[in-house]
């Protein structure tokens, strides 16, 4: 079949503005036709959320911040004349009130403030600080340049010098945060606020997977790593909640592996591939990035496999197809490059330059070994025999791992170099040490492959553990194990002559603040534990055929549900004193269930 790339990405865009028309929104009648097309329904809730405590406030030594345990009490959104049961804040000529609430949690949306009396009649001057930690919320901005201690605003408004009315409410912001700092910049003023609660904004949408086990550790984790992806699942499928808000096709697998495993089918899957294929039409390559363009193949395999929308790949044929045809005109019959584009896997690799190289050839390997599946399920066999051929060309100039887990962890999966090999000489060496967010589920992945389950789960533990540790709540962007070292949580004021995990840490495009706390490439161990622990497996398309392989490690039971187009499917695995496993499951009728 010959394929048509600009005639694709014209469908593709006419699917798109029909996504869009499809969350048309009845007005009221006073809005005539001149109004279609053009209002659109929010698909996303909200929730007013109090703050769960007060982190510090700044009074001069005059009491210019009081009765402000009233902002922790459930509120209503109604301003109220006068100045009864509210947190005053006041400013001298010289000093000025503030204060610092904490939500408890990482939240996606902003702020609401609702006044009472002041005594200005005009509005009063305030600057509103949000921060994923609280050094980021006491942080000045510097947006001219990345560095280390500062934060920028170049995603999401976070830093808003702004006048708030009296006797009134307004809501402020769009961006990611756990904290808000408030200043009143009036001089010798006093103001009266009644409420300052923090708007979610989010899907809302059933937790159908779950996980439970003996280790509460674990449980922690998978679900903070669920509700990672899950704020990252607004309109599209984000990279960030605070930066980039962005579809990245290499930051959506982990997602979409989480989103399989705690959501089943979401909207924001297909709508994000939909969108990605309309705003990088072939010949170029997704995001620019051409490994991300092998994500796209890889994403649409997994997504089939879950879901068994043939309608859905079908759609995006012409999009599959051509890319498959840019890979092979772009690969030599020695198996190399044809022209130099950018080698990318993720940040904290981008120093080993010869393990980039070898990570990415791994990664088009095992891209071609999926893409061979979407042309079977497609019915292209002549495209399956391109796919072949691609990696028989590319086995032909295999490179070194270079002593780099994310490569190597790559090799693994593609199978060019044995699991047990890689993870012994360079994924297992060391532990967490040179991990990344965003691989590191690649490396428990070439784990599981090699049986090292056990190394894997402790990985889990302290790797992703040691976030939560530091006061996390929702998974980061990058982290190293050092940073731990001496350094205060990101729900503390940093004592002196301790670091600052969040302000004092970080590289690459997130030094300091810059660095997003909330980051959907992070949720992998989600993914992993429903995969390896609860052993679910899926063999077939739309689930109809599922494996129950359960590791506990050293855990003495685990149990969970997992989403399918079916039905939620619950196992349950209890471990007697001699090791041996006892499996419990309930699936759904249609489910094939296939025991190791």
């Amino acid at each position: 079949m010959k394929t048509f790339p600009k005639f694709a990405a014209a469908i593709l865009l006419l699917a798109f503005a029909a996504a869009v028309q499809s969350t048309a929104v009845a007005l009221p009648p006073v809005f005539g036709p001149e109004y279609d097309g053009k209002a659109q329904k929010d698909t996303l809730a909200r929730a007013l959320i109090s703050p769960q405590r007060i982190v510090w406030k700044n009074d001069g030594g005059e009491k210019l911040v009081a009765n402000e345990a009233v902002l922790l009490r459930q509120g209503d959104s109604q301003s109220m004349l006068g100045r009864r049961n509210m947190c005053v804040m006041k400013s001298t000529g010289a000093k000025t009130a503030s204060i610092l609430l904490d939500y408890g949690k990482e939240i996606h949306g902003g702020l609401q403030l609702v006044m009472g009396s002041s005594t200005r009649r005009e509005p009063s001057l305030v600057r509103i600080r949000f921060g994923e930690s609280v050094g980021e919320c006491n942080s000045e901005t510097n947006n001219s340049e990345w560095m280390v201690g500062r934060s920028t605003d170049d995603h999401a408004k976070r830093d808003i010098v702004m006048e708030i009315p009296r006797d009134g409410m307004i809501e402020i912001g769009n961006t990611g945060f756990r904290f808000v700092r408030i200043d009143l910049l009036q001089k010798n003023t006093s103001i009266y606020l009644k409420e300052a609660r923090a708007i979610l904004r989010y899907r809302d949408i059933p937790y159908l997977g779950s996980f439970k086990s003996s280790d509460p550790r674990l449980d922690q984790i998978w679900l903070t790593g669920a509700y990672t992806v899950h704020l990252n699942m607004q309109e599209y499928l984000w990279d960030g909640i605070k930066r980039d808000r962005l579809v990245w096709l290499g930051d959506m697998h982990p997602e979409v592996s989480s989103i399989r495993a705690v959501f089943g089918d979401n909207e924001t899957v297909p709508n994000s591939l939909d969108l990605a294929c309309a705003q990088f039409p072939l010949p170029g390559w997704m995001n620019k990035i051409p490994t991300y363009s092998l994500w796209y193949l890889i994403i649409h395999h997994d997504w089939y496999l879950q879901n068994g929308d043939l309608a859905f790949m079908q759609k995006h044929r012409s999009y599959i197809l051509g890319l498959i045809d840019q890979i092979d005109q772009y690969i030599d019959e020695n198996g190399l490059e044809k022209t130099k584009t950018r080698e990318f896997l993720d940040w904290p690799s981008s120093p080993n330059a010869e393990g980039v190289k070898a990570g990415c050839r791994a990664l088009m390997v095992w891209a071609m070994q999926h893409a061979a599946k979407l042309c079977t399920w497609l019915d292209e066999p002549e495209y399956i025999k391109k796919t072949e051929a691609i990696t028989t060309r590319l086995n032909r100039s295999i490179k070194d791992h270079n002593n780099l887990k994310q490569a190597a962890a790559l090799m693994a999966l593609a199978g060019i170099l044995p699991p047990e090999k890689a993870c012994d000489e360079v994924v297992s060496v060391g532990g967490p040490k040179n991990f990344s967010t965003f691989y590191g589920y690649y490396m428990l992945e070439a784990q599981a492959l090699a049986g090292q389950h056990r190394q894997a789960i402790d990985t889990i533990r302290s790797y992703w553990g040691g976030m939560l540790d530091m006061g996390a709540t929702t998974f980061w962007e990058d982290f190293d194990l050092e940073w731990t070292k001496n350094a205060a949580r990101l729900d503390e004021l940093t004592p002196p002559g301790k670091k600052d995990i969040h302000g004092d840490f970080g590289a690459y495009c997130y030094p300091g603040y810059r660095h997003s706390f909330c980051h959907g490439w992070a949720s992998g161990p989600t993914a992993w534990m429903s995969a390896h622990i609860l052993g679910i497996q899926v063999l077939e398309p739309g689930c109809k055929t599922i494996k129950i392989a359960p590791h506990l490690g050293d855990l003495d039971w685990a149990e969970g549900t997992y989403p399918t187009p079916l039905g939620v499917l619950k196992v349950r695995h209890e471990k007697d004193a001699s090791g041996k496993i006892t499996t419990t499951i309930d699936a759904p009728a249609g489910i094939k269930i296939v025991r190791p």
